[in-house]
Order: structure tokens, then C-alpha cells, then sequence
């Protein structure tokens, strides 16, 4: 199992985007303490209502994580999630690249399709081409990576003998897809290298529009019925788990629990937990990750 770190969201309106530590000391510590990655939510342009209700937000996740990447080595670093709709995918192919060159291999492309309407209309995408635009997007994505001369027509682009580079560090940057519903589900067996089921509140996947992935059990049948694909394939499948507990704040509170709660997790398939923690003071978030790291990473 690999250990993701989500840096705090912001709710509201009212918080220091960067209240709970400056990026770059987040990131060495993370290194330090034998964490896997570090993590970026996206939302560009949310409503004020949405966030007063309890919405989020967040860096700009690309920026954010190329100062990550500057100030580490090993760290994996994950868009979690970039909503690919709302990006021309050439320039998302582009910035994308140039952060996986930065790293030296070390991005993820995180991917959604979105849910926020408001957020849609603020950046002058039509909310119903969502589906369209994030398949355009995965049909576009290889070919710029490829470093070889495409052709592609899109429903608002059309890209002629064009050719791009910088070519990714690998084959290619993995992309792992967020989402819970049966579109979702049939992207990644054919299109991804990684699932990202979505968790949280009943009254939240009103807002996101995707079924509730039910029980662990529902979830470990899901990741059994995309095994054969990714067999076929030939390729690992990731399934990075967010762990919603709010207990994990405090690393030696119930670790044995945790702790076997992973290791459910992990015999189901989970390959990574993305883990999440409320703002709070740097000193207080720089003690959760060294805690954490000992506790459950190097124990």
C-alpha cells in the first residue's frame, strides 16, 4: 500500500489558501517521512454559495505540484482531480508534459469529468458537452504525448499535422479517472491506468452526479470486474482509495483499527490511500505527516 497526502482543502471563504504550510515545506517533509505523494483537488472558479454550503478549493494543482517537484525526488505528485473538460486538451497535453519533464516522471494525471454547473458557465464550457469533451480529451492526450505529427477534429478545435513536445519521461503519464458511474468504470478498464472511486456524504453525490460506489465489498467487486481488462492489457491497475476518517488526524489514536483497515483495502486492491486531514497550522500539519509516517509507513 502507497500513501498519498491531499493537501487541506479551503471551505469557505474566508481561509489562507495556503494556511496549512507553505507547499514546498509540505512537500520535503512528506519526502522525509517516507510518504508516497502529495495531491491537489482543482476548482478554478466555485460559487460563493457552493462554498458556503461546505464546497472546496484549492492551488492551481499543476502549479502547485511543479513547486513540489522542484523541491523533491521521489515523491509522486497527482492531480486529484484536474477536470479535463474545462481545458483546450492540447494545452492540457502541454502543461501536463512539461510537468511530467520537471519531475522526471513523477506526475499523475488525476481526471474528471466535473460537476459544478456555476463553475462550467464562469469558464465558457457548456455543462452538457462534459462527456464529449473529456473523451476528445483522452482521444488527444496520446496522440500530443506521442511526439509525433497528428491530425484531430474536435467539436471547438481542429489540430492539422500538428507536433508537439516535450515527449513524456516515459511511454506515456499515467492517468488515473475519478468517478463512480458506469462511464466512468468503462474508461478506465479501456482508456486509464488508474481508478479513483469517489467517497463521501449521501447528500454529496447529488451535487457530483455520480452513484454512491456503495460497501467496500461493492467497491472490491468493481475492481474485480476491471482486472481482466487491465490483464488484457497488460498493465497494473492502481485504485487510489480516499480515507475519509476523520480520526486519522491523530495518528496514534486507534492506529490498530487503521491499520486493518488498510490491510482490507489493500487485499481488495487499493493500491494507494489518498489521506485527507482538515486546515490546520503548518507546525500542526508538518507533526500529522511525521507522525503519520512513523505510525503507519515505517512501523
Amino acid at each position: 500500500m502507497q500513501f498519498m497526502f491531499q493537501y487541506p482543502d479551503v471551505h469557505g471563504t474566508e481561509q489562507d489558501m495556503l494556511e496549512s504550510g507553505d507547499v514546498a515545506d509540505i512537500a520535503v517533509a512528506l519526502e522525509r517521512a517516507d510518504w508516497n505523494g502529495l495531491s491537489f483537488t482543482e476548482h478554478p472558479a466555485p460559487g460563493a454559495n457552493w462554498l458556503e454550503r461546505g464546497g472546496h478549493q484549492s492551488l492551481d494543482p499543476f502549479i502547485a505540484l511543479a513547486g513540489a517537484a522542484t523541491v523533491t525526488t521521489r515523491l509522486k505528485l497527482l492531480s486529484y482531480l484536474a477536470v479535463l473538460p474545462y481545458r483546450n486538451p492540447l494545452m492540457l497535453a502541454k502543461t501536463s508534459a512539461t510537468l511530467d519533464r520537471i519531475s522526471h516522471g513523477r506526475f499523475i494525471l488525476g481526471a474528471g469529468a466535473g460537476y459544478l454547473k456555476g463553475e462550467f458557465k464562469a469558464l465558457g464550457v457548456d455543462f452538457e458537452e462534459r462527456n464529449a469533451l473529456f473523451d476528445e480529451a483522452l482521444d488527444v492526450l496520446p496522440l500530443h504525448w506521442s511526439g509525433e505529427p497528428f491530425s484531430y477534429k474536435g467539436r471547438h478545435f481542429e489540430a492539422r499535422n500538428t507536433i508537439a513536445r516535450p515527449r513524456p519521461t516515459g511511454e506515456t503519464i499515467p492517468i488515473w479517472i475519478g468517478g463512480n458511474a458506469k462511464v466512468t468504470l468503462r474508461r478506465v478498464a479501456t482508456r486509464a491506468q488508474g481508478w479513483m472511486p469517489l467517497l463521501g456524504p449521501d447528500e454529496m453525490f447529488a451535487t457530483t452526479r455520480t452513484p454512491n460506489p456503495g460497501s467496500q465489498s461493492d467497491i472490491a467487486d468493481k475492481i474485480a470486474a476491471l482486472a481482466p481488462d487491465f490483464k488484457k492489457r497488460g498493465i497494473a491497475l492502481d485504485v487510489a482509495f480516499p480515507y475519509l476518517d476523520n480520526t486519522i488526524a491523530e495518528p496514534r489514536v486507534d492506529s490498530d483499527r487503521h491499520k486493518e483497515t488498510f490491510a482490507r483495502l489493500e487485499e481488495i486492491g487499493c493500491t494507494w490511500l489518498v489521506i485527507s486531514v482538515p486546515p490546520a497550522p503548518p507546525n500542526a500539519i508538518l507533526d500529522f505527516i511525521e507522525s503519520f509516517g512513523e505510525v503507519y509507513i515505517r512501523a
